[in-house]
């Protein structure tokens, strides 16, 4: 018998830059956490705050082996999420994604427990459709250096959808688009990471191609507001459900932003495209909408600021 009425949840990949925030999050409304990461890509630095938190409870396991424990509510974020990370061991990315919710999914059906999965704007590849609505199938290329990451969370959107239909299993599924915010890893090699680190040391901008590629930036504490609630909605709401900020800037727009932010002599410098990078990225926010009542609220120059204060206390250390 259960003594407390506090709500059980893990969250995979809790030491991550999302995975931190979202146990901050569950904390304040009064969950007990289970937070496991192997640390490939979080950090402890991101959670040293709640380690004295009685609710919040720390485990070293990979997710790629299975798990025993006892919770009501799964949150799967496990999985590098930059290209640096997740391209240095493209095998293991895969077998995080594919292999990890494989047991996520396995644990749920033991517990009968509601489970998210974390899955990406990655999904559609270099879109031939614009914006992108969840009924897009994607352009993907299955062997390119970038695969290990996009077909390894579409492999398990297919798991989570087979585990719905096939076990009734109560199953959430969010497609992340580009999310800045504090705590983001200072080497990840994402774009505003780049760009906000190299300002600050009063380095060159480096932007990959002509810079007129776009991308639409999310700040973490809608993103997590998104997140949540896709969790507790209804049942018949499955997802995917795409939860990201559908306003639209370029990569040089980006950048002549933080240079006038942060100041300083730098300057922009152009190099190749990498192989499969999307041209176009906007997500059609209509399904959150309508189904969570969500949008994002914050700014990307409110984010910024942010984001930018963070890093130069981060690396005046």
């Amino acid at each position: 018998m259960r003594i407390s009425n506090r709500k059980r949840v893990l969250v995979t990949g809790g030491a991550g830059f999302l995975g931190s925030h979202l146990c901050d999050r569950l904390l304040k409304e009064g969950c007990d956490v289970l937070c496991v990461d192997n640390f490939y890509s979080g950090t402890k630095d991101n959670i040293l705050h709640l380690l004295a938190n009685p609710h919040f409870e720390m485990m070293r396991h990979d997710v790629t082996f299975p798990l025993y424990t006892e919770v009501d509510e799964i949150y799967n974020l496990a999985c590098p999420a930059s290209p640096i990370h997740y391209q240095w061991d493209p095998v293991q990315t895969t077998k995080t994604s594919v292999h990890g919710a494989i047991n996520m999914l396995g644990l749920a059906k033991r517990l009968r427990a509601k489970i998210l999965q974390a899955s990406t704007s990655e999904v559609y590849g270099d879109p031939e459709v614009h914006p992108q609505q969840e009924s897009y199938w994607g352009h993907v290329n299955p062997i390119g250096i970038r695969s290990c990451y996009d077909e390894g969370k579409r492999c398990a959107e297919t798991l989570f959808f087979d585990y719905h239909r096939q076990h009734k299993l109560e199953i959430k599924v969010i497609r992340i688009f580009n999310t800045y915010g504090p705590r983001m890893h200072p080497n990840d090699g994402r774009v505003v990471s780049n760009f906000i680190v190299q300002a600050l040391r009063g380095e060159n901008i480096t932007i990959y191609g002509d810079g007129k590629q776009t991308r639409s930036f999310c700040y973490v504490d809608d993103l997590i507001d998104g997140m949540v609630r896709l969790m507790n909605s209804s049942k018949e709401v499955t997802g995917p459900i795409n939860v990201g900020n559908p306003v639209e800037f370029t990569i040089r727009e980006l950048a002549e932003q933080v240079l006038s932010k942060v100041g300083g002599k730098s300057q922009l410098i152009f190099e190749p495209l990498p192989q499969d990078d999307p041209r176009q990225r906007q997500p059609d926010i209509s399904l959150a909408r309508s189904a969570l009542g969500w949008e994002p609220r914050v700014k990307l120059a409110d984010g910024l600021d942010q984001t930018i204060d963070y890093f130069r206390t981060l690396l005046a250390v």
